[in-house]
């Protein structure tokens, strides 16, 4: 992992920026969410990936997405009161991080760590004094409330992932190879404490200074009635990595072991496991003996008030993931996709209403063919049909049981399904009967897609590309010059056409002018897995993919930028109603939204180094200075984003070499800087104090 300081802040080149990419589905969102903490009854906040944070203000039964000012995840949280909080993280160039809030989450502001290691998790037993820990025994400790922090422990080759004081001086912390550190006079001192385990551990907790409990890999639960002395290994009842524990008295706890919640009445001696999906759970949390809070993957928010017998979620939506999402005209759309998924909106998506068509195989792939009618194909040869708007479905004679991929309409009778194994069905009368026709390729084909009522063309494994000019009665293999396994085909034009995928953990991208003649690559200039490309006109196009990466052109391919779509889910389908309004779907019941083209983006490729202009003071209160080695010839352009996206500040500068700028005017907080010159586009982040 790649870890740079600058000026002991976080300050970095970015290849990616803040932009206008809303959740839809799951809600409030749906990134994996990794620890939960409440002040009261009714207020408690939990964090996650992608920068993720999140608030409730009546005792979890919403919550409210809060702008933190960061994309790294964020691994634990702690508050010290109603109105001041940490959440500490990292992630690539961002490791080290601790954020600060001091007006209930409103509002955060990153502290001088003075570390490169990611950071797991962050423990204050007293208003100003906190510590934290992380990757390479990392322990860090602060006495004023974050402002100047200290490592007091680490170069160790292990990962410490929880750490618990009882108060200001006793304190231990756990992690990998079944490490147990403990400390008696505020962390001058550790003392490594055997566990009877090597197994790694991932959370610690004290119920008062004797009592203690540590978790982690393979179901293992171990506890301690003698302030750290001593562990006694207990079983959990399971095998499975524990995450997570909480005791609100001597009897009763709680564990999560993956996806699964367990109970113990009796100290630990035996425990009884409810189960609750396959989805991970990380964090829980009880206020009392009887309300208390979950959270997990995919945005998972649970809370129970009757002391963990009955678990409810407070979350709208479906997390099972979406393969494809498709409109018929601005309000209404269809997203399908694992177990039987189908989602309707008649709203642009403001609302999405699950759908049973009465089959649970899993779809692949939906299309339109009018405001009313529309297909979805999906597993065991499965096709169905609405004429309705998808609020009512028909199942289709197929003729066959294989695996159905794409589905796409040239008018509202003659459409085709594209088989995974290499077979193309085709209706001439609106899905009343289907043919089927071989394509003579060996490879698992995954998108078909037509430009006419003849031309139509197919991607898959290996780099295969097929067309056909008889509207499917054959089809040749064509040569795309890659080896990539291609996930997706789109034709802005009869001639001009795009398929992506991946090779190995890169992204693909491949571009014919000649409808299909011949293909060249371009690079997407990051290393993750593209699955969908959907284009607006010959210009402006966007790409999806793995990691929640979203690249957009507006040069036809030529060069591409990324943008911050909040997520790191992978993610599967694109489909703009116009230029501005798009939808993206994936894994984990995704579903994101702008209504702004996708935001603005900065160029992956750029042709200024990272450290040709240098910012300080970083961070700055009144005045910000940005300085060059040389002149920047021409037009200097500056603009000050916030975390949504929005513009602050802008001013144009010309020949010169060192550049002021008033901003005073800006609250605390993470902010984006976008500096256009004559050389390109440099970005970088502004922490104002």
């Amino acid at each position: 992992m790649k870890k740079f300081c600058f000026i002991s802040y976080m300050l970095f080149m970015t290849t990616f920026v803040f932009s206008q990419w809303t959740w839809q589905n799951p809600l409030p969102q749906g990134n994996t969410l990794w620890s939960c903490y409440f002040v009261d009854a009714n207020t408690g906040f939990a964090v996650g990936d992608c920068g993720t944070i999140i608030k409730t203000i009546d005792g979890g039964l919403s919550w409210n997405i809060l702008p933190g000012g960061t994309t790294s995840t964020l691994f634990s949280v702690c508050f010290t009161d109603a109105y001041t909080g940490y959440a500490a993280g990292g992630e690539d160039n961002s490791d080290g991080l601790i954020i600060k809030t001091i007006d209930g989450g409103n509002s955060w502001y990153a502290l001088a760590t003075g570390t490169a290691d990611n950071l797991y998790s962050v423990c204050f037993p007293t208003a100003n004094t906190g510590y934290a820990t992380g990757d390479s025994g990392t322990i860090i400790k602060t006495t004023d409330g974050g402002q100047l922090w200290n490592k007091i422990w680490g170069g160790k080759n292990y990962q410490l992932s929880s750490v618990f004081f009882n108060n200001a001086n006793i304190g231990y912390t756990v992690g990998s190879g079944g490490t147990i550190l403990k400390t008696i006079d505020g962390g001058s001192n550790w003392t490594e404490i055997p566990g009877g385990t090597t197994y790694d551990l991932t959370a610690v907790y004290f119920l008062n200074s004797d009592t203690g409990y540590a978790v982690g890999f393979n179901g293992t639960f171990l506890k301690t009635i003698n302030g750290g002395i001593a562990w006694s290994s207990l079983w959990s009842g399971s095998t499975g990595l524990i995450h997570s524990v909480f005791f609100t008295d001597a009897n009763h706890g709680c564990i999560l072991v993956d996806g699964n919640i367990y109970k113990t009445f009796n100290s630990g001696g035996t425990w009884v496991p409810e189960s609750y999906g396959s989805n991970p759970l990380h964090s829980v949390y009880f206020i009392n003996g009887s309300e208390g809070y979950i959270v997990g993957s995919h945005g998972e928010n649970l809370y129970t008030s009757d002391g963990g017998s009955s678990w409810f979620g407070s979350g709208g939506g479906t997390i099972n993931d979406i393969n494809s999402i498709r409109f018929a005209n601005d309000e209404k759309g269809l997203a399908v996709g694992l177990s039987g998924t189908i989602l309707r909106t008649l709203n642009g998506g403001s609302t999405w209403t699950f759908i049973f068509s009465g089959i649970w195989v899993d779809f692949s792939s939906v299309f339109f063919t009018d405001i009313n009618t529309a297909y979805a194909v999906g597993a065991s040869g499965t096709i169905i049909k609405t004429s309705n708007g998808g609020l009512s479905w028909t199942s289709l004679i197929s003729g066959t049981t294989k695996a159905l991929v794409s589905v796409y309409f040239t008018d509202a009778n003659i459409g085709y399904v594209l088989e995974e194994s290499g077979v193309v069905l085709k209706t001439l009368n609106a899905g009343q009967t289907w043919s089927s026709k071989s394509t003579g390729s060996t490879e698992s084909l995954s998108s078909i897609y037509f430009t006419d009522l003849s031309n139509g063309f197919i991607v898959g494994m290996n780099g295969t590309i097929l067309k056909t000019t008889d509207g499917g009665t054959s089809w040749t293999a064509l040569s795309s010059g890659s080896t990539a396994d291609l996930t997706s085909v789109y034709f802005p034009t009869t001639n001009t056409g795009y398929a992506v995928g991946f090779h190995m953990s890169s992204g693909a991208i491949l571009k014919t002018i000649d409808g299909g003649s011949t293909w060249t690559a371009s690079s997407p200039g990051q290393n993750t897995g593209l699955r969908a490309v959907f284009f607006n006109d010959d210009n402006t196009g966007f790409v999806a993919g793995d990691s929640g990466s979203i690249l957009r052109t507006t040069d036809g391919g030529v060069t591409w930028a990324a943008l911050y779509g909040c997520t790191f889910n992978l993610l599967r389908s694109i489909f703009f109603v116009n230029s501005n309004t798009g939808y993206i779907a994936g894994c984990g019941g995704t579903i994101l939204n702008t209504t702004d083209g996708g935001g603005f983006g900065v160029g992956i490729e750029q042709n200024i180094q990272s450290n040709s202009i240098e910012i300080y003071p970083n961070p700055a209160n009144s005045r910000v200075t940005f300085s060059s080695n040389s002149n920047l010839p021409g037009e200097t352009n500056i603009s000050i984003f916030n975390s949504t996206g929005r513009q602050l500040l802008s001013k144009k500068f010309r020949n010169q070499n060192k550049i002021e700028m008033d901003v005073s005017q800006l609250t605390k907080g993470i902010y984006l800087v976008k500096m256009q010159t004559n050389a390109g586009v440099e970005a970088r982040k502004l922490v104002i104090q």
